[in-house]
């Protein structure tokens, strides 16, 4: 993910992909569009994943291929999407970015957010935070823009640092950064009645120890390794395995990310977790 201001998978993955808070670093330039022929649109179910990668690490496929149930975070980056297309081809959820700050709302969040519903993509949005901000008013900025809705996923709180910001690239103590994260927490989960997911970094996590927080599920981004040796002995829900992914049905390159566990548990998880 970045702010405002800058797998068929058996063949297809082992060829290609040799999954990403998010929530990076400056500004991403959009790609051509994927040349992987497009899966016929389905009425029902997704099919299995037909995703592709620019820049892929083989080391993460068997990793990935373990996991059935994928879905991408989107931004201002991705100004075409063909979400009929995209949902046929495997993706299954959409993580949609919304705010950032107090003052900043991104200016494809409606298409997106219309787009995937019409489509049948299960869909989030995620806020990405803004460290010269108190929480509360960047809590309130978010509600004023996204809207409670039955059976959407929870909503996302992207916190990691800001360098590459024309405004706010202060570092602030670990224990003032928790506190912020608990009030974002404590603020989501009454709003919206269930607790948000909460993205983040590796460098993130460790220099504030993130793992400290409790009444949130962990959405990892690791594009070089397995979260379990980048987040040792963190539980996550989710993990961002790739920036550079390549779906047809979206116009040049987007993160991708699996969830942690099979159809049957992903029914099981959104029983539980998507809003009330």
């Amino acid at each position: 993910m970045r702010p405002l201001s800058p797998l068929a998978l058996p063949a297809a993955l082992a060829m290609a992909l040799a999954l990403l808070v998010g929530c990076g670093a400056g500004p991403r330039s959009d790609g051509p569009r994927s040349e992987i022929p497009a899966a016929p649109v389905a009425a029902g179910a997704v099919t299995a994943p037909n995703f592709n990668d620019a820049d892929p690490h083989p080391e993460l496929g068997p990793a990935v291929r373990r996991h059935s149930v994928h879905g991408i975070d989107i931004a201002k980056y991705q100004t075409s999407v063909d979400w009929p297309t995209a949902r046929a081809n495997g993706v299954n959820f959409a993580f949609i970015k919304a705010t950032e700050g107090g003052d900043l709302v991104d200016p494809m969040f409606q298409s997106h957010w219309r787009g995937a519903a019409r489509a049948g993509v299960r869909r989030g949005a995620y806020h990405f935070f803004y460290h010269c901000r108190a929480p509360e008013e960047q809590a309130a900025w978010f509600f004023s823009h996204v809207p409670r809705r039955t059976g959407d996923l929870p909503p996302v709180i992207d916190m990691e640092w800001t360098p590459f910001s024309p405004t706010c690239t202060i570092r602030r103590p670990a224990a003032e950064i928790r506190r912020d994260a608990e009030v974002l927490i404590r603020l989501f989960t009454r709003h919206y009645g269930t607790a948000p997911i909460l993205y983040t970094t590796v460098d993130f996590y460790e220099e504030n120890q993130m793992w400290q927080l409790q009444g949130t599920d962990f959405w990892l981004r690791s594009v070089a390794a397995h979260p379990s040796d980048r987040y040792p002995g963190q539980h996550w829900a989710f993990w961002q395995y790739t920036s550079t992914g390549l779906i047809p049905g979206i116009a040049g390159e987007v993160d991708i990310n699996v969830f942690a566990g099979n159809s049957r548990q992903w029914a099981d998880w959104l029983s539980r977790r998507a809003q009330p």
